[in-house]
Formats: structure tokens, C-alpha cells, sequence
């Protein structure tokens, strides 16, 4: 589909280039919004090409809206992809230990790390995939295990607002007379939207993305949903890493009181290698 300005407004016409006439009507051809290479900018001014009798005022407000609005709809629309880390990069958090690249081919990338998006207090050598960021082994005793912990997905690129994703982490824990209960937790991920923020390291823009985690277990013959807890991260393609994280009130990664409390963090400084 495609479009032409005319006395009465836009029609349909075929693809292909676009003119002016003597009288500063569109002429000719242009790709429509339904093509994929087809620019929205360019529908946009294509509707606003001047006709007779047009008032100028509105003119002046629809520029205004089209300087105003078209970057941030563009930015918006961005796919962000992996990024590519090499050996030696570098991220010192406050509250939580470092984050190091020591190593990396053309599949994975090799992280010593000290809590952060793990556990608190567990820290490593963990494996990440290459495409997607997300963490497949641990490194223990200089032999791979399969990483079957929390969060092994909150980087799982590529990131579009509005992705969703899911997780599952099962483990078992302490219950009642000295048992142990398997319990599941279900982790929910969404790509909330882009903001600028302010941390220790800097100001940068960055997609804040929301995780849930609702832990549920075995009792009796049927299941029971725990208390749903909630953190944000705050992911900068500049940085390529988290540069925040806040979690909220009562935020838990455990049934038994007074373990799995987290507390929030940010960036203070980094390296990035060339």
C-alpha cells in the first residue's frame, strides 16, 4: 500500500518514488506503513504535505509533536541485543562484590562473580551464553555443573519492552522436625520500559526490567503458594550490565525467617575492555 496527497486528503496508490507538483502536491509513488521497510516519519509527512486553505497554527502544533514524539517512539521500538563482552571487563557494585570477565570464545563467556544477580554470599566462576546472556553452568573444582539456581535468565536478551519470560528454581529446604521440603520457585520476568537514572557510577539510560518470585511447596496432598516477592533491575547497554537493583519491602529467596533477605545495589564504577 502506499499513499498520495490530493485535494481531498491521502489515497492508495502503487509503490515507488515520490514528486511534487507545480501546485505543492505530492505526485508519484511512495511505499505504504504496511511495508516493513516503509519509514513512519515519512507517513506522517506525507499527510502533512500543504494543501489549499490548511490552517497554519495547526501546522506549527503537528511539527511540534513530530520533533517532540518520533525519537522517543523510535528509541522505544529498539531491540537490544547481547552485548558483546571481552576478557578483563569489569563491574564493582556497592553492597555486592565485582562482576569480572576472565575469559571468553565464541559460545560463552567465563564471570568470576560475588553475589550481585546470584544468591548473596555465593560467589565463582560462572558460565554465561554468548547469544542470550543467560547462565548455563558453575564452575566447581575446575569442572562444569549444570546451574540450576536463581535468576539463571534475568539477562535474556533480545530484550523488546514488553517481553516476558519465565523461570523455574527448585530446591530443597528446611521444614518442620528436621524434614526437607521441595519447594519451587516460579520467577516471572517483563521488560518494563526505558529510564534515565542517576547511580554512583553515573547517569545512564536503561531498560528497567521487573522480576517476581513466588515460592510454593508441597503440604499435605496438595501445593501452597508462598508471600510473591519483587525486585527491579536496571540494565544499560552502555555499561552492558545492570547498573541498580531494588528490591522490595519483605523481599525474601527463603521459607525459613531470616535468610533470602537481599539489600538493593547499585554501580559504582567500571571497565570496559576494547
Amino acid at each position: 500500500m502506499a499513499w498520495k496527497g490530493d485535494e481531498a486528503g491521502v489515497s492508495h496508490i502503487r509503490k515507488g518514488e515520490i514528486g511534487m507538483d507545480g501546485r505543492g502536491r505530492a505526485i508519484g509513488k511512495l511505499k505504504g506503513p504496511r511495508d516493513p521497510d516503509f519509514p513512519f516519519g515519512t507517513f506522517l509527512f506525507s499527510a502533512f504535505i500543504k494543501r489549499k486553505g490548511d490552517n497554519k497554527v495547526e501546522k506549527i502544533l503537528f511539527l511540534g509533536w513530530l520533533f517532540l514524539f518520533l525519537p522517543a517512539m523510535g528509541f522505544a521500538q529498539e531491540k537490544v541485543d547481547a552485548p558483546v563482552w571481552n576478557t578483563g571487563d569489569k563491574w564493582v557494585f556497592d553492597r555486592e562484590g565485582p562482576m569480572e570477565v576472565i575469559s571468553c570464545d565464541d559460545k560463552c563467556y567465563s564471570i568470576k562473580f560475588s553475589g550481585g544477580i546470584f544468591s548473596r554470599d555465593v560467589s565463582g566462576i560462572a558460565i554465561f551464553e554468548r547469544s542470550t546472556l543467560n547462565v548455563t553452568y558453575m564452575l566447581e573444582k575446575e569442572r562444569c555443573k549444570k546451574y540450576m539456581g536463581f535468576r539463571k535468565t534475568v539477562l535474556n536478551f533480545p530484550l523488546t519492552l514488553g517481553k516476558q519470560w519465565k523461570n523455574l528454581y527448585q530446591v530443597d529446604e528446611p521444614g518442620g522436625w528436621g524434614s526437607m521440603v521441595a519447594v519451587d520457585y516460579n520467577e516471572t520476568f517483563r521488560a518494563l520500559g526505558w529510564e534515565e537514572l542517576q547511580v554512583r557510577a553515573g547517569k545512564f539510560k536503561a531498560i528497567k526490567v521487573e522480576y517476581k518470585l513466588e515460592p510454593s511447596w508441597r503440604e499435605g496432598i496438595g501445593w501452597v503458594s508462598g508471600t510473591e516477592s519483587k525486585a527491579l533491575y536496571w540494565y544499560s547497554p552502555e555499561v552492558k550490565n545492570f547498573v541498580k537493583c531494588e528490591y522490595e519491602k519483605d523481599y525474601k529467596e527463603s521459607r525459613s525467617p531470616g535468610k533470602g533477605v537481599r539489600e538493593n545495589w547499585e554501580l559504582v564504577s567500571y571497565e570496559l575492555k576494547k
